[in-house]
Order: structure tokens, then C-alpha cells, then sequence
């Protein structure tokens, strides 16, 4: 990963950082991005960090997931057969991600890098949270992927799958039923 993220921590040095936080109760979330030069195995390496920790901490509030966007990335000059990771990846990887991350309560849809319906679609292979709005995206949005959704629409999508939409905090509390 060092091609990737040279100033970036380790694996290491990121599970004490939120090993620390969980014992000060501060729950934190798990991410991964994939989709660059990851093999299968270090994808399952990250997946068994986060659920060894989660079973010694029960600290993470949910798992989130999402595919590397490269268009307008410095990136694509490094790695110039780079693929873009299709949403069938993402669902398979979702998928296991809830198998494997059977400890995490919550999975959250990357209806930001995949879109609508592919954010739809992963509420059946295993997310349970669909995400929020965004009032502001600028990570995202900078690479040229550019899907927005309203309220309404995140509704419509979460009731046409015979789901209950609800409002939550950022603890995953339930706010209100819509």
C-alpha cells in the first residue's frame, strides 16, 4: 500500500489507534477501499483485522465499503491498466463482507461510488443502511463520479425493496420512521 498512501498509517498503527478509542468508548466505523493493486488475500487480511478487533472491542458502529473512483486521479498514471472495479465486485465483496464481518451490526451501501441502484441492490447482499444525503461531498466527486440523491428517492428506493425507511444518528439510534 505504500505506492498508494506513502504519508498514510499502517495496518498496525490503525488498529491500535482505534483499539485506544474503543477502550475510551469512542466508537469508531471500519472502512475499506479497494479496487487499485489489492489482491483477494489482503482483502481478507483487512476484513480479519476488523473483525478481530470488533470482537475484542465491539467498537465499530458499522462497516463501510467502497470502490476506488480513479478517473481525474494522479493515480491511473501509475498503475495505466487499471481497471475500474465493476459493481459486480462490489456486491460479491459486500456480500462477504457481511459474512465475514457477522460481528459489525452495520453495513453500510456505497450509493456514492456505485449509484442509486446498485446502493439499492446492496441492501440485498448485505447492508442494512442505505447512508444519508450528503449535504456536501468533495472526495468523491473530485475523481468525476457524480451521483447525487434526495430523500425522496432514498425512500422510494428503501419501500420498493418492502423496507421501512428510518432517520438515524451517526450512533445508529433510531430517530424516526418515514
Amino acid at each position: 500500500m505504500i505506492l498508494l498512501h506513502p504519508k498514510k498509517i499502517d495496518a498496525e498503527v490503525w488498529v491500535g489507534v482505534h483499539r485506544e478509542a474503543h477502550k475510551l468508548g469512542i466508537m469508531s466505523t471500519a472502512t475499506m477501499m479497494y479496487g487499485t493493486v489489492e489482491t483477494d488475500e489482503e482483502i481478507v487480511e483487512h476484513f480479519d483485522m476488523i473483525r478481530k478487533l470488533q470482537d475484542e472491542t465491539g467498537g465499530f458502529r458499522a462497516f463501510i465499503m467502497w470502490s476506488f473512483q480513479g478517473k481525474n486521479t494522479e493515480l491511473l498514471a501509475l498503475i495505466p491498466d487499471m481497471e475500474k472495479p465493476s459493481s459486480n465486485r462490489y456486491l460479491r465483496l459486500l456480500a462477504v463482507a457481511r459474512l465475514y464481518l457477522d460481528n459489525v451490526q452495520n453495513i453500510q451501501s456505497s450509493w456514492v461510488t456505485q449509484g442509486p441502484y446498485i446502493g439499492q441492490m446492496a441492501l440485498r447482499f448485505g447492508a442494512n443502511d442505505l447512508g444519508s444525503t450528503m449535504m456536501e461531498e468533495n472526495v468523491v466527486s473530485a475523481t468525476g463520479v457524480g451521483y447525487n440523491m434526495a430523500q425522496d428517492e432514498m425512500i422510494h428506493l428503501i419501500r420498493d425493496l418492502g423496507e421501512t425507511p428510518a432517520v438515524r444518528n451517526t450512533a445508529y439510534e433510531t430517530l424516526k420512521y418515514l
